[in-house]
């Protein structure tokens, strides 16, 4: 198996901020975003923002499913190198947008995986727990998680840190939150 890949341990200085498809312009007009993530199905066209360099938005086109179902795409390990990859090319400087259709599943999957990837000396129990504080409706996408855990090298404690934190509350929409790129204790607060 190869090495997870590893973010330099630097202080990242910025936050990566989680909405609903209908909150992107808002939330990239007010964050000052410079880089977003559209976790949608290929139906939905998501246009980059003017603000926002083509090469810094990344379409997952997957549906929110856990399991392969016929007619449609379900997370793969592709979608999730992607993600990492993106993740680690960001490293936290700049303000980041994820969105997802509802900003309940696909994209709090896509920000516990970026946050674990570029902070890999924090454990997932403290960044799940953290995602849970700032977002009490958050329902991380377990196919994505699990397959962020495989890719992450984490051992199962991806999974375990989601299951532990429970499914969230039930909502229709999530309002949008925002969590610092550095998990570190010193990145509290």
């Amino acid at each position: 198996m190869a090495e997870p890949p590893m973010a330099p341990p630097r202080r990242r200085s910025d936050s990566i901020h989680v909405c609903a498809l209908s909150a992107v312009p808002h939330i990239v007009a007010r964050s000052n975003a410079s880089c977003l993530i559209s976790c949608l199905q290929d139906a939905i066209p998501v246009e980059t923002p003017e603000r926002i360099e083509r090469a810094k938005h990344l379409r997952l086109l997957i549906d929110d499913i856990s399991i392969a179902m016929p007619g449609y795409v379900a997370p793969d390990q592709n979608h999730i190198r992607q993600l990492i990859d993106f993740a680690l090319a960001w490293g936290g400087e700049g303000p980041m947008v994820v969105h997802c259709w509802a900003g309940i599943s696909r994209s709090t999957a896509a920000a516990f995986t970026v946050l674990c990837a570029i902070n890999p000396l924090v454990s997932e129990a403290m960044i799940a727990g953290r995602l849970r504080q700032a977002s009490p409706t958050a329902h991380p996408n377990r196919l994505m998680v699990r397959l962020a855990d495989l890719a992450l090298g984490r051992g199962g404690r991806m999974v375990r840190a989601i299951e532990a934190i429970g499914p969230g509350s039930y909502a229709t929409e999530a309002l949008p939150f925002a969590l610092t790129a550095d998990q570190s204790a010193a990145g509290d607060p």
